[in-house]
Order: structure tokens, then C-alpha cells, then sequence
């Protein structure tokens, strides 16, 4: 069975994809800060039948990271790493005039930092998968200037761009940079509180990573709303 490592796996867009790839047969190591949620999240998935591995801690974490990998191992292997955890770097957003520095390193340090960190750790593993990818979990604000937006836009920028150069380093894998767009999640109403308008379930956005895994387009930055539309 292939296996995937997701990280912020407990809620939002990384339960609903490990909720898919456990429905397709993957083994999963789920990923997140809160034992209790992650924990709900894996019982969860136990209907499927696949197996399941629960490590809550912090991608920050070097020997976190080299856990959730040394974990995949012992399931065969690493067929995909999703990044998905994040960091807003203040909560609610404010201007750049305001944003504190310790949160703009928070935030370049586990959507960026971390995220490489774990890529290096499971590198061989991926190299050694017949199939091996890494979903970057992006953001429109990575690429668009929104106001109260620049702390956390620039971290997914420079993630973007992490991204962007493994792929060349590494043209043996697949490596895709995916903006899902707008989604109710807790991190969205963390970020804008009072923003109460309506946005779609995260559930709705995976089909459009399916198709990434499904088709293996080539590497590169691309839209879930495009994704679903057919387009690329």
C-alpha cells in the first residue's frame, strides 16, 4: 500500500485528505500539535482499515520530523508528503506595521522552515518510491498583496519557491505547490474573525488533489479551483 505523511493532519483540509487517501487504501502518518484531536482524527479513519499512525508534536521539531518519517519507514516507505501545517504568524491578522517579528519567524519557520526540514528527512524515501510526490499546501496570499495578509504570504511565498527549486533538483519526483483557495477552516476564522461570510467545506477542495496524484501533471504551482474545473 502506498504511504503518505500529512502534516496538520487533525482538522481542516489535512483530515479531509487523509479522510480520502485512508478511502483509497493509503497508510497514513497524520501529523499535528494536539494529541487529543489528532487522536479523534485517526479513530476516525479506523473504519477504512489501513493503518493509521497518530504522532502529535511540532514540524518544528528536527526529531519530530525524523519520527513521522522513521514511522513511514516502518509502514514501507514514502510515496507522499503533504505539507499542509501552518502558521498565521498573528491571530487575527494585522498590518505589517504591527506584526511582530516572533511571529513573522514563527511563520516562516513552520510553513517554510519545517516544511524543508521534513522534505530533507524524507528524501531518500521518497527518491526510493516508484511514485514519490510532495504537496506544498500554498495560498493565493503567496502570490496577491492583501492587506494583513504579508507575514503569512510571504512564508507560503518562500514556500512556493522551495518548491519550485526542488522540483528542478529533484526531477525523479513530482513536486506540487497547491493554492486550494478560500476554505471555512479554523485557521480562516483565526485569521479574519470577523469575516462570517460563507466558504466551502474543506472537503469539497480534495477531489482537486486526487486529481493531481491521479493524473501526476507535471510539477509545479497549481489552482484547486482550477483543478476542479478541468483546467490546469
Amino acid at each position: 500500500m502506498p504511504v503518505a505523511i500529512i502534516t496538520g493532519a487533525s482538522k481542516g483540509l489535512g483530515r479531509a485528505l487523509a479522510d480520502a487517501l485512508a478511502a483509497r487504501g493509503w497508510d497514513l502518518v497524520l501529523d499535528a500539535r494536539t494529541p487529543e484531536v489528532l487522536g479523534e482524527t485517526a479513530r476516525a479513519l479506523e473504519p477504512y482499515g489501513t493503518r493509521v499512525a497518530a504522532l502529535p508534536g511540532d514540524v518544528t521539531d528536527a526529531g519530530h520530523r525524523a519520527a513521522l518519517v522513521a514511522q513511514a519507514w516502518r509502514f514501507g516507505g514514502v510515496d507522499l508528503l503533504v505539507s499542509n501545517a501552518s502558521a498565521l504568524g498573528a491571530e487575527p491578522l494585522v498590518r505589517l506595521e504591527e506584526l511582530p517579528l516572533e511571529g513573522l519567524r514563527r511563520a516562516l519557520e513552520v510553513n517554510a522552515v519545517a516544511a524543508l526540514g521534513l522534505v530533507q528527512e524524507a528524501l531518500p524515501l521518497l527518491r526510493a518510491a516508484a511514485a514519490g510526490a510532495v504537496i506544498a499546501v500554498s495560498s493565493d496570499a503567496a502570490a496577491e498583496p492583501y492587506e494583513t495578509w504579508g507575514g503569512y504570504g510571504a512564508s507560503k511565498a518562500a514556500l512556493d519557491h522551495l518548491a519550485a527549486v526542488l522540483a528542478v533538483e529533484e526531477p525523479g519526483l513530482r513536486v506540487w505547490a497547491v493554492d486550494p483557495g478560500d476554505m471555512a477552516t479554523d485557521l480562516y476564522a483565526a485569521a479574519v474573525p470577523d469575516d462570517d461570510g460563507p466558504r466551502p467545506a474543506p472537503d469539497s477542495v480534495v477531489p482537486a488533489f486526487l486529481r493531481l496524484l491521479d493524473e501526476r501533471p507535471a510539477s509545479g504551482r497549481y489552482g484547486a479551483p482550477a483543478l476542479l474545473e478541468g483546467r490546469r
